[in-house]
Protein backbone atom coordinates (compact mmCIF):
# COMPACT_ATOMS: atom_id res chain seq x y z
CA UNK A 1 0.00 0.00 0.00
CA UNK A 2 1.43 3.54 -0.88
CA UNK A 3 1.50 5.39 1.90
CA UNK A 4 1.03 8.80 0.79
CA UNK A 5 -2.17 7.86 -1.23
CA UNK A 6 -3.33 6.34 2.71
CA UNK A 7 -2.18 9.48 4.03
CA UNK A 8 -4.08 11.49 1.29
CA UNK A 9 -7.63 9.36 1.52
CA UNK A 10 -7.58 9.90 5.65
CA UNK A 11 -6.71 13.60 4.69
CA UNK A 12 -9.45 13.85 2.16
CA UNK A 13 -11.71 12.14 4.67
CA UNK A 14 -11.51 13.99 7.31
CA UNK A 15 -12.06 17.18 5.13
CA UNK A 16 -15.26 15.74 3.72
CA UNK A 17 -16.38 15.01 7.24
CA UNK A 18 -15.93 18.67 8.29
CA UNK A 19 -16.49 20.67 5.80
CA UNK A 20 -19.70 18.41 4.14
CA UNK A 21 -20.70 18.70 7.63
CA UNK A 22 -20.57 22.28 7.88
CA UNK A 23 -21.76 22.64 4.44
CA UNK A 24 -25.24 20.22 5.36
CA UNK A 25 -25.59 22.12 8.65
CA UNK A 26 -25.80 25.39 7.73
CA UNK A 27 -27.56 25.41 3.61
CA UNK A 28 -29.72 22.26 4.77
CA UNK A 29 -30.41 22.06 8.30
CA UNK A 30 -30.51 25.30 9.40
CA UNK A 31 -33.22 26.59 7.15
CA UNK A 32 -35.34 23.57 8.06
CA UNK A 33 -34.94 24.40 11.70
CA UNK A 34 -36.46 27.50 11.82
CA UNK A 35 -39.86 26.01 11.32
CA UNK A 36 -39.40 24.79 15.27
CA UNK A 37 -39.96 26.93 18.37
CA UNK A 38 -37.05 28.29 20.20
CA UNK A 39 -36.86 25.75 22.95
CA UNK A 40 -36.82 22.85 20.07
CA UNK A 41 -34.27 24.37 17.68
CA UNK A 42 -31.67 24.85 20.32
CA UNK A 43 -32.68 21.47 21.56
CA UNK A 44 -32.09 20.02 18.18
CA UNK A 45 -28.77 22.19 17.72
CA UNK A 46 -27.16 20.78 21.00
CA UNK A 47 -27.98 17.42 19.98
CA UNK A 48 -26.26 17.96 16.39
CA UNK A 49 -23.51 19.46 17.72
CA UNK A 50 -23.06 17.09 20.43
CA UNK A 51 -22.55 14.49 18.10
CA UNK A 52 -21.08 16.74 15.28
CA UNK A 53 -18.31 18.47 17.34
CA UNK A 54 -16.25 15.15 18.55
CA UNK A 55 -16.05 14.20 14.93
CA UNK A 56 -14.42 17.49 14.46
CA UNK A 57 -11.91 17.06 16.70
CA UNK A 58 -11.49 14.12 15.06
CA UNK A 59 -10.52 15.53 12.04
CA UNK A 60 -8.85 18.20 12.75
CA UNK A 61 -6.42 15.52 14.16
CA UNK A 62 -6.37 13.49 11.09
CA UNK A 63 -5.97 16.73 8.82
CA UNK A 64 -2.81 17.83 10.94
CA UNK A 65 -1.27 14.76 10.71
CA UNK A 66 -1.76 14.09 6.98
CA UNK A 67 -1.50 17.61 5.91
CA UNK A 68 1.83 18.08 8.08
CA UNK A 69 3.25 14.27 7.15
CA UNK A 70 2.83 15.21 3.42
CA UNK A 71 4.33 18.32 4.41
CA UNK A 72 7.54 16.60 5.69
CA UNK A 73 7.73 14.34 3.43
CA UNK A 74 8.44 16.34 0.50
CA UNK A 75 9.91 18.94 2.16
CA UNK A 76 8.27 22.39 3.11
CA UNK A 77 10.53 24.62 0.90
CA UNK A 78 9.65 21.96 -2.16
CA UNK A 79 5.58 21.66 -1.10
CA UNK A 80 3.58 23.28 -3.58
CA UNK A 81 2.84 26.34 -3.43
CA UNK A 82 -1.07 25.13 -2.69
CA UNK A 83 0.30 23.02 0.02
CA UNK A 84 1.36 25.68 2.07
CA UNK A 85 -1.72 28.20 1.47
CA UNK A 86 -4.37 25.15 2.34
CA UNK A 87 -2.15 24.68 5.61
CA UNK A 88 -2.21 28.73 6.41
CA UNK A 89 -6.25 28.69 5.72
CA UNK A 90 -6.63 25.25 7.60
CA UNK A 91 -4.84 26.58 10.77
CA UNK A 92 -6.80 29.49 10.76
CA UNK A 93 -10.07 27.14 10.26
CA UNK A 94 -8.98 25.18 13.58
CA UNK A 95 -8.54 28.67 15.21
CA UNK A 96 -11.94 29.63 14.33
CA UNK A 97 -13.79 25.86 15.64
CA UNK A 98 -11.21 25.65 19.33
CA UNK A 99 -13.12 29.51 19.84
CA UNK A 100 -16.62 27.51 18.27
CA UNK A 101 -16.07 24.62 21.15
CA UNK A 102 -14.37 27.01 23.91
CA UNK A 103 -16.53 29.67 23.78
CA UNK A 104 -20.21 29.56 21.82
CA UNK A 105 -20.76 25.81 22.00
CA UNK A 106 -20.38 25.81 25.86
CA UNK A 107 -22.45 28.88 26.25
CA UNK A 108 -25.41 27.15 24.09
CA UNK A 109 -25.08 24.13 26.58
CA UNK A 110 -25.56 25.99 29.84
CA UNK A 111 -28.22 27.81 28.44
CA UNK A 112 -29.92 25.19 27.24
CA UNK A 113 -29.57 23.20 30.63
CA UNK A 114 -30.87 26.08 31.99
CA UNK A 115 -33.84 27.07 29.76
CA UNK A 116 -32.09 30.86 29.06
CA UNK A 117 -33.57 30.57 25.79
CA UNK A 118 -32.17 34.26 24.35
CA UNK A 119 -29.03 33.57 25.90
CA UNK A 120 -29.02 30.39 23.81
CA UNK A 121 -29.95 32.07 20.91
CA UNK A 122 -27.72 34.10 21.06
CA UNK A 123 -24.63 31.87 21.54
CA UNK A 124 -26.55 29.80 18.45
CA UNK A 125 -26.26 33.12 16.30
CA UNK A 126 -21.90 33.20 16.93
CA UNK A 127 -21.77 29.81 16.09
CA UNK A 128 -23.74 29.93 13.07
CA UNK A 129 -21.45 32.99 12.02
CA UNK A 130 -18.19 31.08 12.31
CA UNK A 131 -19.34 27.66 10.65
CA UNK A 132 -20.03 30.41 7.05
CA UNK A 133 -16.41 31.48 7.72
CA UNK A 134 -15.40 28.27 8.26
CA UNK A 135 -17.74 26.75 5.36
CA UNK A 136 -16.04 29.54 2.92
CA UNK A 137 -12.86 28.92 4.04
CA UNK A 138 -13.40 25.79 3.28
CA UNK A 139 -14.70 25.69 0.25
CA UNK A 140 -11.25 28.35 -1.13
CA UNK A 141 -9.15 25.25 0.29
CA UNK A 142 -11.08 22.87 -2.00
CA UNK A 143 -10.48 25.19 -5.01
CA UNK A 144 -6.91 25.67 -4.34
CA UNK A 145 -6.44 21.85 -4.10
CA UNK A 146 -8.39 21.07 -6.75
CA UNK A 147 -8.71 24.10 -9.58
CA UNK A 148 -4.46 24.85 -9.63
CA UNK A 149 -5.35 28.41 -8.06
CA UNK A 150 -1.77 28.74 -6.42
CA UNK A 151 -0.20 27.34 -9.56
Amino acid sequence: MNVPHVFLFFHLLAVIIWVGGMAFAYLCLRPAAGVLSPPDRLRLWQGVFSRFFPMVWVAVAAILVTGFGGLINVGFANAPRAWHIMMSVGLVMILIYAYVWFVPWQALKRAVAAERWPDGAAALGRIRQAVAVNTSLGLVNVAVATLGLAA
